[in-house]
């Protein structure tokens, strides 16, 4: 099983390491898309210029930018157009279309544009 202390030791490290990289004390809904074969999400986001990005209460974490926030009071549009549009210019400025990671429930913003 292994010494106690040895693994809180370990697990405050982890915690740290989060704590410094990762907005692990604001509101998200976690890592926000997917890692493309050989690319890393967040690299591409920052990438097309989406750091601190916002939209209505939802921005992108100014400290890692696969994570979208909720500064308080975010609307689940304010997010899925925040998403979206980190999406898009993603794909303006590397040609790949970044896949959600997080589930979306009911109406996406395609789906509630009329036809």
């Amino acid at each position: 099983l292994g010494d106690p202390l040895v693994i809180a030791a370990e697990m405050d490290k982890i915690t740290q390491s989060r704590e410094a990289t990762q907005p692990i004390k604001s509101r998200t809904g976690g890592s926000t898309f997917k890692n493309p074969p050989g690319q890393k999400a967040w690299q591409l986001i920052d990438a097309a210029g989406c750091r601190g990005l916002q939209i209505g209460g939802a921005q992108v974490s100014p400290m890692h930018t696969n994570f979208l926030i909720n500064l308080g009071g975010a609307t689940a549009a304010d997010i899925e157009t925040l998403g979206e549009t980190v999406r898009q210019r993603v794909q303006a400025n590397s040609g790949i279309l970044l896949e959600w990671e997080i589930k979306r429930i009911g109406l996406t913003a395609k789906d509630s544009v009329p036809a």
